[in-house]
């Protein structure tokens, strides 16, 4: 499993990187669609930080949702 903290207003959810599902928590369904895409354009690079997490190493910035 691979998964993120999303937080938007008083809402927090864990979603699965590979899927964009939430694993844990709610989250408002437009905003959630809008963080699945995002996770979609941004996959390589949040598993690629997710491996260097594994591993302790320093994470690369990704452009973050706006």
């Amino acid at each position: 499993m691979c998964g993120r903290l999303i937080r938007y207003q008083d809402s927090k959810a864990v979603i699965d990187i590979a899927t964009g599902e939430i694993l844990d928590g709610k989250f408002p369904q437009k905003q959630l669609r809008m963080v699945q895409a995002w996770v979609e354009i941004h996959k390589d690079e949040l598993m690629a930080d997710w491996d260097l997490a594994l591993v302790g190493e320093q994470l690369y910035k990704i452009e973050p949702l706006r």
